[in-house]
């Protein structure tokens, strides 16, 4: 059976001046899978990811979401579409409570007059929105769901920022480097959320330089290598010696025929 991808990128260039840093690349997300992305410095695998949810404007190529091309504007026209980003520097308004972090930038106006007119926020709605998705992904251990974001630690953090994008994705998550500033116990928990995330159904793109979590949670790894897609690898066929090899060129890619260009279909 053949599986149409979520997203869809061909032949994207993108130049800064006399440097290309996406060079023809290619671009495959499926549904409900982990795609991990993964290069060596500067090889553009930010890039190609920025591509896609409008962060960065590709100067030829084509982007699909769902079989149709998109010409992002901005990240807000991927978040309208319902493509959301965790960022390593987590985006989170640290002054702010865990509630207002989740609604930043799409606040909830109470109903009738008082939301139409005189533009009232409903605080109760969002208040209990945000403890029901936190209350999903396992992470209500806060004091209260109104307290300060600086108030947390950096996994509970993280944990927030997981928790507004699986609420608000209809279509994929973009995770960079989601665990970079965690500890181990924290990278664990963040890890545990984004399984917990793919098993609703929600498709990952996680862009990590940590091996070891690549291969636990990936499905496929999409290796990047002189700006463009160099290969395509099974982690459960290929080691991360093999991934680190054929990433910085000390090995050649696998033969098309041994690389997972499309996901198992059960």
């Amino acid at each position: 059976m053949t599986v149409q991808p979520i997203v869809q990128g061909r032949g994207i260039v993108k130049r800064y001046g006399h440097v290309t840093a996406i060079d023809h690349s290619d671009f495959d997300l499926y549904p409900g899978e982990i795609l991990a992305v993964i290069g060596d410095n500067g090889a553009g695998k930010s890039s190609i990811v920025k591509s896609i949810c409008g962060a960065v404007h590709p100067d030829e190529g084509e982007i699909k979401i769902e079989g149709k091309p998109v010409h992002f504007n901005s990240p807000l026209d991927a978040r309208d579409m319902g493509i959301e980003i965790v960022y390593q520097q987590l985006a989170l308004s640290p002054a702010l409570s865990i509630a207002d972090n989740m609604f930043a930038g799409r606040e909830l106006l109470k109903p009738g007059v008082m939301g139409k007119v005189f533009r009232q926020l409903d605080k109760k709605a969002m208040e209990d929105f945000a403890r029901q998705k936190l209350s999903d992904l396992g992470l209500m251990t806060v004091q209260s769901i109104n307290q300060a974001v600086e108030t947390l630690s950096g996994g509970q953090r993280q944990g927030v920022a997981v928790a507004r994008a699986a609420a608000f994705a209809k279509k994929f998550i973009i995770m960079d480097e989601p665990t970079a500033a965690l500890g181990v116990k924290e990278s664990r928990r963040v890890l545990e959320l984004i399984q917990e995330v793919r098993s609703r159904g929600i498709p990952i793109v996680l862009i990590s330089h940590n091996m070891p979590h690549v291969f636990e949670v990936a499905d496929r790894i999409h290796i990047h290598r002189l700006g463009k897609r160099h290969a395509v690898i099974d982690p459960a066929k290929f080691s991360m010696s093999d991934a680190v090899a054929i990433m910085t060129g000390a090995s050649e890619a696998p033969p098309i025929e041994d690389q997972q260009l499309t996901p198992k279909v059960a």
